[in-house]
């Protein structure tokens, strides 16, 4: 998308695929914007491209596209290295500020379903602050359900805020047996 990122056309067209090592600095900057205060412990700054693939590195997202610009990404991994908890994927969503409410965390959220079905995995899960109530209801409404709340958890700029752990189950891939 060319001139200004917020001039969004009424119709376009979201194509979802796996990140690459040229999405680097368009997801740097998501990052910059969709990680506050509000939504999460810590804001997130990169320090360069670099420190940000050693960490993110290419494929571990699915990102929104239109145009040639990244709009949003889910970002997903096991949550730890153990065999035993290799059936899970821990997400977490950011969406450009100036694409937001336009149905692409929703298209990301669909894609990772049928991807985390693809390849074995039985659970998504996730962690949201329950300063942002608007993420919360957006989770509930892609099928994710309350599985705890970390009560106080974190301190973020002198109020107290719970964690709040949000898990979905993944459908297994029909069988194509008659």
């Amino acid at each position: 998308m060319h001139g200004d990122e917020t001039d969004v056309p009424r119709k376009f067209s979201i194509w979802i695929r796996r990140s690459e090592l040229r999405d680097a600095v368009q997801l740097m900057e998501i990052d910059a914007l969709a990680w506050t205060s509000r939504t999460s412990p810590s804001p997130i700054k990169w320090a360069s491209r670099e420190q940000y693939l050693r960490n993110c590195p290419p494929g571990g997202q699915l990102v929104a596209v239109i145009g040639e610009r990244v709009c949003g990404y889910l970002g997903f991994a096991a949550p730890t290295a153990m065999p035993c908890h290799r059936h899970v994927y821990e997400i977490h969503v950011a969406i450009h500020p100036a694409y937001r409410r336009l149905g692409i965390g929703s298209s990301l959220m669909a894609a990772m379903k049928e991807l985390a079905a693809e390849e074995g995995i039985r659970k998504l899960s996730l962690r949201v602050l329950s300063t942002n109530p608007c993420a919360v209801a957006f989770y509930e409404s892609c099928g994710f359900m309350m599985q705890g709340r970390l009560i106080a958890e974190y301190c973020i700029e002198g109020e107290y805020v719970d964690d709040i752990l949000m898990w979905c189950p993944v459908i297994p891939p029909a069988s194509d047996s008659k």
